[in-house]
């Protein structure tokens, strides 16, 4: 799907959502994708945000790019991977205070620490995550450490039918509460399949790859 159509969309769940939709940013998923699939599907379009979820090829493909712009980081965050970070606006992807240590040591080489989500756990066994009950202490330990944390992400759970997209509404639901609650202003959360859903209950950030790059 071409991408003025996608922000058209996003553009409308925020209208319906009675939201202004410039509060609403679009990060290109480009995991997977030459610079030539990106020049043609993003970057053609104006300058955008552009996402990886592996360190090794956020670490290759940023000096293809020009310098300024700007990359998130939304995979798994295992600490001997972290180095590949450098430069990074965005970790999307924050679960444990160990982590944390390490971007704040490698952050005083860098010069500059990547802001931070704290990844919030969806209710999938096999995702990963922070326990609600567990994300406050997470958060004064990571700022104590001098790191911006900015917000919370969450992935919605498989939709395989109506039930499953209620049990989204209600990830999504209970992730923009506690945000609130913590008075974290961005909230990361929708993809290709549900991010006007995510928008209706106030995510400020959605991250959308396959819509993107599909023929």
């Amino acid at each position: 799907m071409p991408l003025p159509d996608i922000q058209k969309r996003i553009e409308h769940a925020a209208l319906e959502a009675g939201r202004d939709p410039h509060s609403v940013k679009l990060i290109a998923v480009t995991k997977g994708h030459s610079r030539a699939d990106i020049e043609k599907s993003v970057l053609q379009y104006g300058h955008f945000a552009l996402a990886e979820n592996k360190g090794q090829e956020l670490r290759d493909k940023k000096p293809l790019f020009n310098p300024q712009t700007e990359w998130h980081f939304i995979g798994p965050l295992q600490r001997n991977k972290i180095k590949y970070l450098e430069g990074v606006a965005l970790i999307h992807t924050l679960e444990n205070l160990e982590v944390a240590l390490e971007v704040a040591r490698l952050a005083e080489k860098w010069g500059r620490a990547p802001a931070l989500l704290i990844q919030l756990h969806n209710g999938e066994a096999q995702k990963h995550g922070v326990d609600a009950a567990e994300v406050p202490a997470l958060l004064r330990e990571v700022r104590a450490l001098g790191l911006e944390v900015r917000g919370l992400m969450t992935m919605a759970p498989y939709m395989d039918s109506l039930e499953d997209s209620a049990r989204v509404e209600t990830v999504f639901k209970a992730a923009a509460e506690l945000a609130q609650r913590l008075e974290l202003p961005e909230l990361s959360m929708g993809m290709s399949g549900d991010f006007e859903a995510a928008i209706r209950h106030g995510s400020t950030m959605v991250r959308v790859g396959s819509a993107l790059f599909e023929e």
